[in-house]
């Protein structure tokens, strides 16, 4: 089972904030995402800076996809992107225009999981050429004392199970990530609890000795 991938959240509200943390971060972190709110703040500005500085790293625009998904994973796509996030809510047409479209430029999209969706509906998404999803604890759950626990586990099984290459977010913890112990998980992605730590490069790499205590090349 190939080690989980490490990604940091740039959920920034200016690019000069953002690329402070990915100065002290990059250089322990498999992937880079300019994060809904740093994308909404910058436009594809964010996308394009990340690209430049970061050529060995995977670039993810999180867009979040609900509509016009041919121009909106063009647009990221030719500025860098690598990943795009689409919402699994988006009309099956949208989803497949994002698809075509970020191919085309060799990206991939991703389907993220908020609100109600079905297993049927994943099977259909399948159909349309999607390979990742990323099962998201909504960070206003876990506000409300929302955590991780074994029906999440289960979830995320199944959407493995299925053929799916399946991230995680949601106010992960390093604590958190021993739950996933025989899942393969594609990528843990995190956002304050990695941008926020005194010494954040420390607690990236802390991250990555905890995954390789669970999973091995």
């Amino acid at each position: 089972m190939a080690l989980p991938l490490l990604q940091v959240a740039l959920d920034n509200f200016s690019l000069s904030d953002a690329l402070e943390s990915t100065r002290l971060l990059a250089p322990e972190l498999d992937v880079i995402e300019a994060g809904t709110l740093l994308c909404l703040a910058t436009g594809a500005e964010s996308i394009k800076a990340l690209r430049t500085l970061y050529p060995d790293n995977k670039i993810v625009a999180d867009l979040k996809i609900v509509d016009a998904g041919g121009e909106l994973a063009n647009m990221a796509c030719t500025n860098g992107a690598d990943w795009v996030t689409v919402m699994c809510n988006a009309a099956n047409a949208t989803k497949a225009k994002a698809v075509e479209a970020a191919e085309k430029l060799g990206g991939e999209m991703q389907v993220e999981l908020f609100g109600n969706w079905t297993f049927e509906e994943a099977e259909e998404w399948k159909k349309i050429g999607l390979k990742q999803v990323i099962y998201h604890q909504s960070r206003d759950a876990l506000n409300a004392g929302g955590s991780w626990g074994e029906e999440n586990m289960k979830v995320v099984k199944r959407l493995a199970e299925m053929g799916f290459e399946v991230s995680v977010t949601g106010g992960l913890t390093i604590d958190v990530l021993k739950l996933f112990k025989g899942i393969p998980v594609k990528c843990f992605i995190a956002g304050r609890n990695l941008r926020n730590p005194a010494d954040p490069a420390a607690e990236a790499r802390a991250w990555k000795a905890e995954i390789k205590k669970y999973w091995s090349e």
